[in-house]
């Protein structure tokens, strides 16, 4: 990973490295399902100088990885996401989805945000099967997707529902098959439990990270819950005040994975919170 990572040295040991005994035979490197390199973005502004969202952002996500981004409110995680999905376009560097440039809105990305977005007039089913409705696909190809995403979501037995019947967890879960149904090669979650209660959100992230660890779909989540990312994550970027930049990587070798549940009751997850918490005061006296 080519991202800025903090000098200062971590409480929390979450990946100790062992010492080389030999040299490995050379591998060729597997190409980054998502890569920043030296991003910045810029917003003009009519009345007043224009401002910089992000600066200098580089980082690379492997294929089937899980990377949360957690930073103070306006350091630009969303502007990461908006370019991700090409709604916004770098003003320096690059973004690529497997090697691929991204220049704008693409087939390649599934955007997940806080709200489900369900159409109330259509049936879960015809909910998820929506986003595939614009492509060349066949009815019945559309139907079988949908349907066996709703059953990865648990939710084959509200097919014939409709939005306003089920409760807010189930709605997430039925907006996160919309977007699997779509077979992207990344997933953008935009903070989606944000809008629930404590007891629904635990068993939504369940929920979410064992449908998403079963379809091994690559994932970028942003969120202000330290707890949640250390929870979900394989990796966690932490990013500065504006402008944005990524002043720590954290990688989480702990276990649970498909169960948040689980994983937040570990020693070892609870010294990773403490830790992010401080990174996350000292980036805002630096910034």
């Amino acid at each position: 990973m080519n991202a800025a990572v903090s000098q200062s040295a971590s409480p929390v040991e979450l990946k100790p490295r062992p010492e080389a005994q030999a040299v490995p035979e050379p591998q060729t490197k597997a190409t980054p399902a998502l890569s920043f390199d030296g991003v910045t973005k810029r917003f003009a502004n009519r009345t007043a100088t224009p401002f910089t969202a992000v600066e200098g952002l580089s980082f690379d996500i492997a294929p089937g990885e899980f990377v949360s981004i957690v930073g103070p409110s306006g350091c630009g995680k969303s502007t990461v996401l908006n370019m991700t999905a090409g709604l916004d376009r770098p003003t320096e560097g690059r973004v690529a989805l497997n090697g691929e440039a991204v220049t704008g809105p693409n087939v390649h990305v599934g955007f997940m945000l806080q709200k489900d977005l369900l159409l109330p007039w259509r049936s879960i089913l015809r909910n998820v099967e929506f986003g595939l409705e614009a492509r060349p696909i066949g009815k019945a190809e559309r139907r079988e997707r949908a349907l066996r995403e709703l059953a990865r979501c648990r939710l084959q037995d509200f097919a014939h529902h409709y939005p306003f019947q089920l409760s807010g967890g189930m709605r997430q879960r039925a907006a996160l098959a919309r977007t699997l149904a779509i077979q992207p090669d990344v997933v953008l979650l935009d903070e989606p439990f944000s809008a629930l209660d404590a007891q629904t959100k635990l068993l939504l992230q369940r929920s979410f990270a064992r449908t998403i660890h079963a379809s091994g779909v690559t994932t970028l989540l942003i969120t202000h819950d330290l707890s949640e990312a250390v929870a979900m994550s394989d990796r966690i970027l932490v990013m500065s005040e504006r402008p944005g930049r990524i002043v720590e990587e954290m990688d989480l070798d702990l276990p649970h994975r498909d169960d948040p549940i689980a994983r937040q009751a570990l020693p070892r997850a609870r010294e990773a919170i403490a830790h992010l918490f401080q990174s996350l005061h000292l980036a805002e006296r630096e910034a």
